[in-house]
């Protein structure tokens, strides 16, 4: 059974720091870009990074977040740092087997996703 976990969101001020992890189970964990999004509520999803040999992240996040991945552990992380109120979201990771590549956030081109982890940056 292939499963995706996130953990690691919570409750952080703003100028704060979390680490998120993404627990991959099921398949071939190396072989698969891993994405990260966001939805804020009322809003679609967001791609905010991806890696795969290459990584990619959305302009908003750019000197803050940093994507990485331990493949022996079959985990992604994405380290955010200098968090504000507007990275408020819920946090999903997800798996694609293509390589990350300028169209990473689009989210019909990911083959498994995990349930998410809710980030709250209090002002």
């Amino acid at each position: 059974e292939v499963q995706l976990v996130e953990s690691g969101g919570g409750l952080v001020q703003a100028g704060g720091a979390l680490r998120l992890s993404c627990a991959a189970d099921g398949f071939t964990f190396g072989e698969y870009a891993i994405g990260w999004f966001r939805q804020a509520p009322g809003e679609e999803r967001e791609g905010v990074s991806c890696i795969s040999s290459t990584t990619y992240y959305t302009d908003s996040v750019k000197g803050r977040f940093t994507i990485s991945r331990d493949n022996a552990k079959n985990t992604a992380y994405l380290q955010m740092n200098s968090l504000k109120p507007e990275d408020t979201a819920v946090y999903y990771c997800a798996a694609r087997l293509r390589s990350c590549g300028g169209s990473y956030y689009y989210t019909r081109q990911y083959d498994y996703w995990g349930q998410g982890t809710q980030v709250t940056v209090s002002s």
